[in-house]
């Protein structure tokens, strides 16, 4: 499966961007979806994941209450809708898709098989 995501840009502190990953390649509807993410200089880390059917989710402590993904499986696109973010959002972010029997990898990045090419985030203060 081929992932693409999109949707960053740069947003003042305080403000909104909604991210999408759309696949190509083999529908997303068996496989568990996460967002992560590579601030300058760190190292990468889960923001947020889906599982295929949208039931569970999980957020990184940071994002919780501002982030939220979702998930179209008809249109073979997730979503990671971001509020209020601040400049320590700032990041490369990526989506990735697993493909897990129960259906959930969460925030265990070796789980995920396929990756995005990343979308820009910068976050002014």
């Amino acid at each position: 499966v081929q992932l693409q995501a999109s949707g960053g840009g740069l947003v003042q502190a305080g403000g909104s961007l909604g991210l999408s990953c759309a696949a190509s390649g083999r529908t997303l509807n068996r496989y568990s979806i996460g967002w992560f993410r590579r601030a300058p200089g760190k190292e990468r880390e889960s923001v947020a994941a889906t599982s295929w059917s949208g039931g569970r989710t999980y957020y990184t402590d940071s994002v919780k209450g501002r982030f939220s993904i979702s998930r179209d499986n008809a249109k073979n696109t997730v979503y990671l809708q971001m509020n209020n973010l601040k400049p320590e959002d700032t990041a490369v972010y990526y989506c990735a898709a697993a493909r897990v029997v129960c259906g959930y990898a969460g925030e265990k990045e070796y789980q995920y098989n396929y990756w995005g090419q990343g979308t820009l985030v910068t976050v002014s203060s």
